[in-house]
């Protein structure tokens, strides 16, 4: 049995997953009927695994959003995706594979992909570049997006990266640039645009695919302007202090639904989406074609409004007068 790799805190259920195992191996080797007994094992086993991840830190759910068995962009478009077709470089000589793009149907309707893409172990993360794209990656997947305005195809894009590669390559070939033209690009289009962050959505890397009409989120995926421990280290200069430094971000799904930046959090199945992939994918999917329907109802203008009307609205807040300080003193 290939066993999956556990956070610290999944620890407790590790006992009951041996128990488990050891039953299900009598049931190989013998008649012996342990139906009743391997049932209330995995009922018990079930039950722990969601009172677990009920309560899990912003830290903690850090932990489950870079889990390497966590479903990636690919493994989303291949669960839900009709005739996906791959295209590749950015038309200036590069063609980055740490931010993957395509063509697919999403049932009956003709969409564009495009997603950051992080490897299965170290050899796929190398070829990846952990999901750090460069400058060439953001302008493949400007020109991606281009070509689906052109041809009024709807965008889903699908966020997982630590951020953009902060290499001395990356810096001298416009990194900056390159996420910025795709921030302002994005305001121009006049399809719907749908992001999802499905792991990992860190700082500038992960923004220039997000600008769009719609961000979901995954319960346990983070969504953030530096990397907890890079604030840490900023702040306290202590990379040991990063999970203050992840619950003082409001990193989370549910916390960026109250501020308005997420405009909805999709349900995980118990134990976080590397449990059920396939039941993640169906949750997409549904999330997906909802809102699809709604966005599809406006016309090219309106769509552009809303759009900048959106973010035009984020980051907004409340100055306390002099009187409001009175009043608590």
């Amino acid at each position: 049995m290939t066993r999956r790799p556990l956070l610290e805190f999944e620890k407790p259920l590790v006992e009951l997953e041996k128990q488990i195992e050891q039953i299900r191996q009598l049931a190989r080797d013998s008649e012996v009927d342990v139906t009743q007994q391997l049932q209330q094992l995995e009922s018990l086993a079930a039950k722990r695994r969601q009172e677990i991840f009920r309560s899990l830190t912003p830290a903690q759910k850090i932990q489950v959003a870079r889990h390497p068995q966590r479903p990636s962009t690919l493994d989303f478009i291949q669960m839900f995706c009709d005739d996906w077709v791959e295209l590749h470089g950015d038309r200036r000589g590069n063609d980055d594979q740490a931010l993957v793009g395509g063509i697919g149907r999403l049932g009956d309707r003709p969409v564009l992909l495009i997603g950051n893409q992080k490897g299965r172990d170290t050899r796929e993360n190398v070829a990846r570049n952990f999901g750090m794209a460069t400058p060439g990656g953001y302008r493949k997947a400007m020109r991606l997006m281009d070509h689906a305005d052109r041809f009024r195809l709807p965008i889903l894009t699908f966020i997982d990266t630590p951020g953009a590669y902060a290499g001395l390559q990356a810096e001298e070939q416009g990194q900056g640039e390159a996420i910025a033209v795709n921030l302002r690009e994005m305001f121009r289009l006049r399809v719907p645009i749908i992001a999802t962050v499905i792991g990992e959505g860190g700082s500038g890397g992960a923004l220039g695919i997000g600008v769009a009409d719609r961000l979901l989120m995954f319960e346990h995926s983070v969504y953030t302007v530096a990397s907890p421990e890079a604030c840490a280290s900023i702040l306290w200069r202590d990379a040991t202090k990063a999970p203050d430094a992840a619950a003082a971000l409001r990193i989370t799904g549910y916390d960026l639904l109250e501020l308005g930046v997420a405009d909805e959090v999709l349900k995980e199945p118990s134990g976080g989406n590397n449990w059920a992939p396939l039941d993640a994918g169906k949750i997409l999917r549904a999330a997906l074609d909802r809102h699809l329907d709604q966005l599809l109802t406006l016309s090219e203008q309106e769509i552009r409004d809303a759009r900048y009307s959106k973010f035009r609205a984020m980051g907004r807040f409340i100055e306390k007068t002099s009187q409001d300080f009175d009043d608590v003193a």
